[in-house]
């Protein structure tokens, strides 16, 4: 809207724009000419500030016509700005009053002026008040209405020609037409004009003894009178009318006016240090205060802000971090060497992801492999193994590590077999495993392993016990079960549960053990040592910090970077 007139200009099928204030008053606006305005606007008297200082949005040019294009828009654009800045110098006291009407009355079109508006908004050199008028377009039904009567009025007219004889609705339809005949007689059956006599429709009152409501509303409307609520929204529910909004603006002088516009040059030149001309030149405003752009750097997505702080607190526990940059390993080093048989369904290629290319290891300890192979065959350490034959060609398949366990297993080797002999050490590793796991809410075929070890003489159950309670209090889980339950390379084997203070229930959070001496000893370490350890996701823990219900909004391909962007830092207070 606003536009001086190309689109108002009323012809057919076009709407007549009519105006409205709140006390249902109504003027027309003329709309061939746009001269006069009746309706009371409503205004809002805030004046808008002008800011300090703008960013110019650069596009760049596609051609050499479009160039051409933006230049010629920008000469208009100062035309319009300058002839602003004339109307307004003729006095101090001198507004425009509403930049619609006095963009008619300039012959320039109310967004050209808008535009200027706002552009010398900017350097204050006006300042505005919104205003915001409410009108009614008159649509190209109501035209009709106003030119032949309401559909009503033309199917009792029809009637009254014919006179008590009535007429088929067939004969009806082909008079006046279907549309008009429909929505008409619906009209008249419900105002008592008209009432069917068998297949024939018979008029009960004379057309001139009845007035045309509908007709009368959409003239009274044209010619500004007055026209009750009811009416109106009748009216726009047959869709006569319907409601338009326009905003617009009273303008006056701002503190930076002056009849031309200077612009402003936004740095300073070697050209006009060596001229002087910077003496001259007007500057744009600069705000020093302002913040510099957003940087765009990486941020840490939430798994590794927790794993930053599982790594902080094992590492004050004395435990030293194993390399578990591996992800593909052998058979032997994932299951064999932790006394999991060959036929376990772990080993299953729809629990495991095994590696086509290379299928096979190069090479594993020899030594080591032979012990590890009697071991499951035949036993030791006071167990008779698994007895079945120990195939080679199992042991070398590559996979996709399930566990980290697997690490676990070569530093001990490693801790056995160093020089000088065995040390009591404390391990553990914060790493990636994949499993070949149905996708739901709190499964995923990688996830996350928090696993740790102390190797050390004679330790026991109850040690196992202290150091995990240790590292849960540390992430602020106080409230801990212990249940029994089975692992193939750990006796006794325990699972940790947590209280979930927002589930109000105990949670399952990892699993934990003390190695057998079936894994212990092929690998060389003194008969004495005893290795605890335990394991656990670093999702889960994740998902209740962040309160996650959904593991596939934390990882893979769904996660949303806003969340990476605005998560907090992981921090887990110590409970002593």
């Amino acid at each position: 809207m606003g536009k001086k007139n190309k689109g108002n200009k009323k012809g057919k099928g076009e709407a007549a724009l009519v105006g409205l204030n709140a006390t249902a008053k109504f003027a027309v606006l003329d709309v061939a000419g746009l001269t006069q305005t009746i309706a009371t606007p409503v205004v809002s008297t805030s004046v808008q500030p002008a800011p300090a200082s703008t960013k110019v949005k650069k596009t760049k040019e596609s051609d050499i016509a479009a160039g051409s294009s933006n230049n010629a828009n920008s000469a208009q654009s100062a035309d319009v700005e300058n002839a602003v800045l004339k109307y307004l110098s003729t006095s101090e006291a001198t507004t425009i009053d509403d930049t619609f009407t006095w963009s008619t009355s300039q012959n320039i079109e109310h967004l050209q002026v808008v535009g200027a508006i706002k552009s010398l908004l900017v350097e204050a050199y006006v300042c505005t008040k919104d205003i915001t008028n409410s009108f009614y377009n008159i649509t190209a039904e109501g035209d009709m209405i106003i030119s032949n009567g309401s559909q009503e009025m033309q199917v009792l007219k029809a009637l009254c020609e014919v006179g008590d004889e009535g007429v088929t609705i067939p004969d009806l339809q082909s008079k006046i037409g279907k549309d008009v005949t429909k929505i008409g007689m619906g009209n008249c059956m419900k105002s008592k004009w008209i009432k069917k006599d068998g297949a024939k429709l018979v008029p009960i009152v004379k057309a001139d003894d009845v007035k045309d409501e509908a007709q009368i509303a959409l003239m009274a409307l044209k010619e500004g009178g007055k026209v009750d609520d009811k009416v109106l929204n009748t009216l726009k529910r047959r869709k006569s009318i319907v409601p338009v909004t326009r905003k617009s603006y009273s303008v006056t002088r701002g503190p930076g006016y002056s009849e031309t516009r200077v612009k402003k040059a936004a740095d300073l030149t070697k050209e006009m240090l060596e001229s002087g001309k910077w003496k001259e030149t007007v500057f744009k405003s600069y705000n020093f205060k302002t913040l510099g752009e957003k940087v765009g750097g990486g941020y840490l997505h939430p798994l590794l802000k927790v794993r930053a702080e599982f790594r902080q607190i094992l590492m004050e526990m004395g435990f030293n971090e194993m390399p578990t940059n591996k992800w593909v390993e052998s058979s032997f080093w994932n299951f064999d060497t932790l006394f999991q048989p060959q036929s376990h369904p772990a080993r299953d290629a729809h629990d495991t992801f095994f590696i086509k290319e290379p299928a096979e290891t190069v090479s594993i300890p020899e030594d080591y492999y032979l012990r590890v192979k009697e071991m499951h065959e035949k036993g030791g350490s006071g167990s008779i193994g698994y007895r079945y034959d120990f195939k080679r060609e199992e042991a070398m398949k590559n996979l996709l590590r399930t566990h980290t366990t697997a690490v676990s297993s070569q530093m001990l080797y490693k801790l056995a077999n160093q020089k000088g002999g065995f040390t009591p050490q404390r391990y553990f590793s914060i790493d990636r495993v994949f499993r070949n796991e149905s996708m739901d809410a709190t499964h995923l075929c990688e996830f996350h392993q928090v696993e740790g070890l102390v190797a050390d003489y004679n330790l026991s159950l109850g040690d196992l016990i202290g150091t995990i309670e240790t590292f849960f209090k540390k992430i602020g889980i106080t409230k801990m079960r212990f249940k029994p339950a089975f692992n193939p390379y750990t006796e006794p084997s325990m699972e940790i549960f947590g209280y979930h203070p927002d589930l109000k229930s105990w949670t399952e959070l990892g699993n934990s053990g003390m190695f057998r001496p079936e894994m212990l000893a092929p690998m060389g370490l003194p008969k004495d040592v005893r290795v605890i350890a335990w394991g656990l996701s670093l999702e889960r823990p994740t998902m209740i910090k962040y309160r996650i219900k959904n593991i596939r909004d934390l990882f893979g391909h769904k996660v949303e970077m806003a969340r990476t962007r605005t998560a907090p830092i992981a921090r887990y207070e110590t409970v002593v």
